[in-house]
This record gives C-alpha cells, structure tokens and sequence, in this order.
C-alpha cells in the first residue's frame, strides 16, 4: 500500500523548470508519507511529473516506485498503490507473450500488462488500487480504480493541467488549487455527508475517479472507460448449489487477501463477518505452523453505560472472548477513551481532509494506530452486510418502500440546525432526490421481479453504490493513517457479482438475516457465532463524551471568527446541545446519533478553518 500523485499536461515543458517541479513533487509525497512511510521517490519528465510513498508489503527489495521500463525505444512509468491477488495469473500471461519480467513486484506486472495489452488489460486485475500510468512514447496519462472504489483517486484540472492524489491534500499541494465549496460541495457535506455521491471529489471542480473506470488523458483530451459495473442477472443455482458456491467463493477470496511478505492480522468483532475471516486465516496459517494474530475494539465504560437498542442489540466482549477461544489466537483487546475519541476528530479530518464518520472513524484511527505497532495487514469483515443485506432497511417495509438514501431516511435533523437562508439555497431536498434517481437508474431490474424484489435490488445497489463506498472510505483513511493496510475479502469482485443476484427468498430464507452467509460458514464458526444477531461497529455511551462534545462546540461558537456563523440557527443549535441527545435514532447509518451531531459539526468548522474553505453559492 502507499500514494500516488501527479500532474500532467501534454504540452507543458516541466523540465524547463525542473527544480519548481521537482519540489512541487516533494511536497506532494511529503504530505502523503502516512500512506507509505517506508520510501519515497518521484519521476519528471516533459509533460508528466509523478510521486510516490510506499509501504513495502510485497517483494521488499524491488518493488521501488516509480517504476520505468522501455520498450521499442520508449519509455513507460508508473506509480501503483494498492495489492494485486491474482498476480500469477498476469505473470503467467505476460510469460506466453514472451515478456521479460526481472521482480516479483505486483508493480512491474501491471505496467509491463499495460504495455502488452493496452489498458483493457485491467478488466483481469483482481485486487484493490489506484496507479496511474505515463506513455512516453504517445504522450498520455491513464489513471485506473478498481472495481469497488476500495483504493481512492482525486484528480482535478488547473489551467490545463491535471493533477491527481490519494488523497485531495496531495492537489492542494500544486500552486493556484484551492478549497472551495459551491452549493454542489456543500450539499455533499451537508445533505448526504459523510457519504458523497460517486465521482464527487466535493470542493470545485475536483473529482473521484469512479470505481471501475479508467481515465485516459491525451492532447486530444481526456477520456472516461468504464470497464466494470454490477449486472442484473437471473439466478438459476438452486438454493443448495447457492450456499456451496458461496462458501467456496467467501473462503476462496478470503484465502487470496492473505498474500503478503509481511504477517498478517484480522480486526475480530465476534460478530460472523469478522469471525468467518479470522477462521479462514487461522486455519490457513495453522497449516504452515503459524498463529494468527487478531484485535478487537471497544470504549471505556461501556460495560455500565451501554445501552441496547434495535440498531446494536448488544455488546462484543462476549462473543469475542468465545472466537479468541475457537481460534486459538493471539488476541489483543483494544480500548478507547471518550477523550481521546473526541481528540482525535481533527485527525479524522485530516485523514479525509474532509468531515467524515466523526466518532466512528476517529476511534477506528486510533485502533488502526495502534495495531500498526505491530502489523502492516490486516483483513477485515467490512462490506459482508452491504453485499448480504445485513442493514435494517433491506427487512423495514418503511424503509423498504421510502423512496431515498434508507440510512438517510429524513433530512429534518439537519435542517433544523442550519440557517433557513442556507437551507433555501441549498434546496437539500432536491439534492438529494436527484442523486437517488440517478442512482436507481443506474441499475437495470429483472422483468419477473414484483415491487418488493425490485426495490431489495434497488437497495442493494445503494449499498454497494453508496454505503459501502462511505465505509470503504473510513477503513482506507483510518488505516493508512498510520500506514496500515487493510483489506476487505466481502468485496471480492467474483463473490459481489454471485451474491448480488442471488434471490432475497434465499439471502433470508427463513426470514433470517444473512442466511446464505450463515450456512455457508457452517462448520467455520460455533453456532452461537453463526448465529448471532447483527451489531455494528461499537461506539461509546458514555454521557462524558456528549457533554464533553457540547462543551467543545459552545467554545467553537463564542469565537467571533468561528467559519460556523451564517452556517447554522445558532439558537436551534444552542437548544439542541442543551438537551440530552437520542441514541437510538440515527440520523446517518446506524450509529451517527445525536452526539455524533455534535461531533460533525465540530469536524465541519474545523475543516472550514483548516482547509481555508472559501464559499461561494452564486
């Protein structure tokens, strides 16, 4: 894992001014060094300038970036983050071609693929990344994504040059680039924050290169190719033939993350996600004498202070204690304070550079942190409830049938603490049902599904579309933050298309949650385990970190110059922070209540201040 940044403009002479590059290269890989703390190296040439950090987990020696290589004369370069799990396929097929390959490098076999099929060659990868490819010999720049969107990628142009990064800090970087919100920005942070619409890099003209896409960058201009999307196919399996398939393909993609040259570690909830990983890893490094290493995560006094509702049910520790006794693993339980949750909102902040899941992604930072000590992987049972319809709303009627964002069901929460004259402009209801048309459309229906079947596909898609890419967010920043590398086997791209199309009457048969997961991990897991009711990633309950929050925002808003002021009814907001907040109903996902109002507010007037955001709703 590691950055990339660049810039590119085809009739630019970079090296003309080579040391103003050159630099303009440094600060870009400078302020990415979380991402790849190992080494760092830039490339310029005439019109393409590239950066890379890395964190070194495959082919230790020679996996050095960028990396170059010639043919017929003519140069090519690339800057790769992210892990490839088939690479013995792509050596193979690099091989019957003759193609002379000198590493073990994941690297070299993406930019030697590129050069020997062109860049539909990606359509093979399976794997997680970002990398961006210069071609000397024709003058082009082509940035790729990966299916799910699990590596990110910002681009945006300044007079006539492309610049691209990880992440948008790496932009910034480059000289006349700025932060600046329209009423597009902010409707993205303040109508469907934290989640973003596809393809929204949220300050002006950026962009997030979507996920399945590859950018091709010319002086004929720039070219978008979508090589991946989800398809709405008819399942034939039967249900038996279903749960077989399903537990070859779980364990299949389970067993292909765990390549690396480093030791490997699994994130253990007790929840079946988590647990299903961590026993397939278990019992792949048991064959070769090997224990796993795993982690769990919860706060402090949370014992006495938690309360069960229908979004999380109940506690961890428990279910935890009975896996780490299965596995037989070397297990680490994790704790975090309220204080330092709340301490830790601006580095969230600065790991997204934008606001983001507060509290449940600051504390997943300092877990990530905190495992970093000791491990550079990690493999997690993130996106299993997107891709089985684990949440509430694939089994709630009401949100079944609401007609918008299920985890977003009403915008009301948020409107009552902006500013009416904000909320005019914004027209947030507007905003928000254009983005969901789009996406709904985006997805083709099966003629035989009844109403029921096609808004679970709807929904599904949604999920994969927009929920998951949030929570694939969370988990690359909280990571690499600290320059861990966290995989994710549920969104193996082979294992998504199968379970996508699965038929509800089989993913719940029974009328039980995540029933094809469940029986296809019969035999991997206690029953207890197998069956456990969903709960979510944890969150504090203490009273502390809500009076705490409030305290932290009544400072924020005495300051004259706090960038809040003409954003929000200060005596709405006032009102609110002097009442004790609902913790069983969300107003994003399943756990973003009312303290974590609190607390994106405080993100957002840090990130207007940190960011120097400039406004403009003309």
């Amino acid at each position: 894992m590691c950055s990339i940044s660049g810039f590119y403009n085809p009739t630019a002479n970079f090296e003309g001014q080579r040391d103003y590059f050159l630099h303009i290269l440094e600060n870009m890989k400078s302020c990415l060094h979380h991402r790849g703390p190992d080494e760092n190296d830039c490339h310029l040439g005439s019109h393409c300038g590239l950066a890379h950090t890395r964190l070194s987990i495959i082919d230790l020696e020679n996996g050095h970036q960028p990396m170059s290589r010639q043919m017929d004369g003519y140069w090519y370069h690339i800057v790769y983050n992210g892990e490839i799990y088939n690479q013995p396929v792509l050596r193979k097929q690099l091989e019957e071609h003759n193609v002379s390959i000198q590493t073990n490098s994941d690297t070299e076999i993406l930019l030697l693929s590129f050069m020997t099929f062109g860049a539909d060659f990606v359509k093979q990868i399976d794997g997680i990344f970002a990398f961006a490819i210069y071609d000397e010999r024709h003058n082009t720049l082509t940035l790729f994504r990966d299916s799910f969107g699990v590596k990110p990628l910002f681009y945006t142009v300044f007079e006539g040059t492309l610049i691209f990064s990880s992440e948008p800090k790496g932009c910034f970087q480059f000289p006349g680039v700025k932060a600046v919100l329209d009423c597009s920005g902010l409707n993205e942070i303040l109508s469907l924050g934290p989640a973003r619409n596809p393809g929204s890099g949220v300050f002006r003209d950026f962009h997030e290169l979507l996920p399945g896409t590859y950018l091709t960058c010319s002086p004929f201009g720039r070219h978008e190719t979508n090589y991946y999307h989800l398809e709405s196919r008819p399942h034939f399996d039967s249900y038996e033939e279903t749960v077989e398939k399903t537990s070859f393909l779980v364990q299949d993609a389970i067993c292909r993350q765990m390549v690396s040259d480093v030791p490997i570690c699994t994130f253990l909830s007790g929840g079946i996600d988590s647990s299903v990983v961590s026993a397939v890893c278990a019992r792949e490094l048991k064959k070769k004498g090997r224990q796993l290493t795993t982690y769990s995560f919860d706060f402090k006094e949370n014992d006495k202070y938690f309360k069960a509702n229908s979004f999380q049910p109940s506690q961890d520790r428990p279910f935890v204690d009975q896996m780490v006794s299965f596995l037989e693993s070397d297990h680490h339980y994790l704790e975090c304070d309220n204080t330092k949750q709340a301490d830790l909102l601006t580095r969230s902040v600065d790991a997204h550079d934008l606001p983001c899941m507060v509290d449940i992604d600051s504390s997943l930072q300092y877990f990530c942190g905190e495992v970093s000590k000791s491990h550079k992987v990690v493999l997690t049972g993130e996106c299993a409830d997107e891709v089985f319809g684990g949440y509430p709303w694939f089994h709630r009627e009401e949100m079944l049938n609401s007609g918008t964002f299920p985890w977003t069901p009403s915008l009301q929460p948020r409107k009552t603490l902006l500013s009416a004259d904000l909320v005019e402009k914004l027209h947030m209801d507007e905003y928000v049902r254009q983005s969901y048309h789009k996406a709904v459309s985006e997805i083709n229906v099966l003629p035989e599904e009844n109403e029921t079947e096609t808004n679970r596909r709807r929904i599904g898609y949604l999920n994969i579309r927009y929920f998951m890419q949030t929570l694939l967010n969370r988990m690359d920043r909280t990571s690499m933050f600290s320059g861990l590398e966290a995989r994710v086997p549920f969104a193996d791209r082979t294992l998504v298309d199968y379970v996508f199309n699965i038929p509800w009457e089989m993913k719940a048969k029974g009328g039980l949650v995540k029933n094809v997961l469940r029986q296809a991990s019969r035999g991997l897991l206690p029953d207890e385990i197998l069956f456990r009711r969903k709960s979510p990633y944890p969150k504090t309950y203490h009273p502390y970190y809500e009076n705490l929050l409030a305290e932290r925002l009544r400072e924020k808003l005495a300051d004259q110059q706090c960038p809040l002021h003409g954003l929000v009814d200060e005596n709405a907001l006032r009102r609110f922070l002097s009442n004790p907040k609902d913790y069983g109903r969300p107003w994003y996902g399943q756990l973003m209540a009312g303290p974590q109002m609190i607390a994106y507010l405080l993100q957002i007037e840090y990130f207007l201040r940190k960011y120097e955001v400039t406004i403009c709703l003309t």
